[in-house]
């Protein structure tokens, strides 16, 4: 079942239509709870990672296009807004793919990528057609010494810039630069598919019990 088919059916399980306006939808799945929300056809939905690596607080997002149009999606397009009004931009991927290759250690690099592997393969609902899997496939492909390897590994988690045609999704990391302390209480927003999603978030990151 894709993303979108996902949001219908809870939808409709919570007695609601899917034309209805969009609000944010809470799941628990893979040890995270997930908030999602559709506009215009394009579900964004995200968790916060229970896990720093260097100075980074991540987040892991997934995006879905299901309008009838193509959308193109960035890191740069992720705000967290902290209660005092002070915004966080998302760091462009080349940024945080160079910090990875010349900065995380061995054990930064096992750490982020069991932790992102394990949350993105317990979500059975959502099947990634241009993500990680992918990506990772074509860094491993491209090197052969198994300390590159790794790094690839790692930088393929990086959410890049993408176009979404119609019935295709994608997902990543995105990367804060907060010295590894937690970005605290506020919200999500993100400007996409010419609308603007809004996520709240807690002052710690929330596992499923």
């Amino acid at each position: 079942m894709n993303l979108c088919r996902l949001i219908a059916v809870a939808l409709v399980a919570l007695g609601l239509s899917p034309k209805t306006d969009a609000q944010v939808i809470e799941f628990d799945s893979g040890g995270l709870r997930y908030q999602t929300l559709t506009k215009g056809g394009v579900t964004i939905m995200f968790a916060p990672m229970p896990t720093h690596v260097r100075e980074y607080t991540i987040l892991q997002i997934a995006v879905s296009n299901g309008s009838p149009i193509s959308w193109s999606v960035r890191p740069e397009d992720f705000y967290f807004q902290k209660t005092d009004g002070t915004l966080i931009e998302a760091l462009p991927a080349r940024t945080v793919i160079e910090s990875l290759m010349e900065r995380a250690s061995r054990s930064d690099v096992i750490k982020l990528v069991t932790t992102y592997e394990t949350t993105l393969y317990g979500i059975s609902m959502f099947k990634s057609t241009n993500g990680f899997e992918s990506r990772r496939q074509n860094a491993l492909a491209e090197v052969s010494s198994r300390k590159i390897k790794a790094a690839a590994a790692a930088s393929a988690i990086a959410f890049v810039q993408t176009k979404l045609l119609p019935g295709r999704s994608t997902d990543g990391a995105i990367f804060y630069p907060t010295a590894g302390k937690p970005m605290g209480a506020g919200k999500l927003i993100v400007h996409a598919a010419g609308e603007v999603f809004e996520f709240r978030a807690e002052d710690e990151p929330t596992s499923a019990k």
